[in-house]
């Protein structure tokens, strides 16, 4: 862990996020993740995203959600709590507030931080939430990820034209030049980490959740199915031999015309058998009838197209 941050000391901020507390001697990265309950690959994952810029080689279905919102929270605190009243004070130390200018500084940067509190708040009542339901196993028909992405935008632009207009127009006083400074590299540092922020967010929160999306989604429809097949376990019994003709040449995927002519049959008589079928099993989609085929040994899966 050492060697990481030696690498790249701009980590150290990440630590605190993760809940990692310094003083862990010379213990490896995944020493000092288990003894501090942070799970490993999700830590090196935003870590390399931090370092490299890219997630291409985070795998989502080993992403810890746990540790993810952990990270997420603490950063939002990070900002909130302490980042933007920091650049606040140092703005106000640096400016002339009877100057005109620098009242509309001032004003600018209390709009974008109050837009940024904003955003952090809405993820924390509303994303934050439905995700720690979906690791719960509960679903909600009324938001998802798509959702989500279309309610997150990027946060940094006020920040840019702040500092762009604090560089070009803002008169230059020596009594307050240093504090300026300083709080000027401040506003480079933290839109920089915002970026990130909204990059993992981008690259890593939100492919982890349409996993968890479509994970709970197949479940759901092969919890189903389990279902109407063991409530009914003798359903093949109630179905005519013609109409078990009618499955295998469907889940072989023929359209009606091919049925009708393989089995000798008119096209009507097919939509006939098609809607007993539905209405006996009770499964009325392709991978329905694929699953309950199988099952019933009425086809063997290695014939079926996966």
């Amino acid at each position: 862990m050492v060697t990481l941050i030696k690498d790249d000391y701009s980590l150290l901020q990440s630590l605190g996020r993760f809940g990692i507390n310094l003083g862990f001697g010379d213990k490896t990265v995944k020493e000092v993740c288990e003894e501090q309950g942070v799970d490993t690959y999700t830590f090196l994952a935003i870590v390399n995203f931090y370092i490299n810029g890219t997630a291409d080689m985070t795998d989502t279905r080993y992403v810890s959600m746990p540790t993810v919102l952990h990270y997420l929270k603490s950063s939002h605190e990070y900002f909130i709590s302490f980042q933007l009243p920091r650049i606040r004070k140092g703005l106000e130390a640096a400016l002339d507030e009877k100057d005109n200018l620098a009242r509309l500084i001032l004003k600018l940067y209390d709009e974008y931080a109050h837009e940024i509190q904003q955003h952090m708040r809405y993820e924390e009542k509303t994303v934050f939430p439905y995700v720690e339901a979906l690791s719960n196993g509960e679903t909600n028909a009324n938001y998802d990820v798509h959702t989500f992405s279309r309610h997150h935008p990027q946060v940094t632009a006020k920040l840019k034209e702040l500092k762009n207009i604090i560089i070009k127009y803002l008169p230059s006083d020596p009594m307050r030049n240093n504090q300026l400074t300083d709080t000027l590299y401040n506003i480079y540092n933290m839109e920089e980490w915002l970026t990130m922020h909204s990059q993992v967010e981008d690259k890593i929160f939100t492919p982890a959740i349409r996993y968890m999306e479509n994970k709970l989604k197949q479940d759901d429809v092969s919890v189903k199915i389990s279902e109407m097949i063991s409530k009914n376990p003798n359903n093949d019994e109630a179905l005519s031999d013609r109409e078990k003709e009618v499955i295998v040449a469907l889940v072989q995927g023929m359209t009606n015309k091919e049925i009708a002519d393989h089995l000798y049959i008119s096209v009507n008589t097919v939509i006939t058998h098609r809607r007993n079928i539905a209405k006996k099993l009770q499964i009325h989609s392709p991978a329905g009838l694929t699953i309950y085929a199988i099952v019933n040994n009425l086809i063997d899966i290695s014939s079926v197209k996966l």
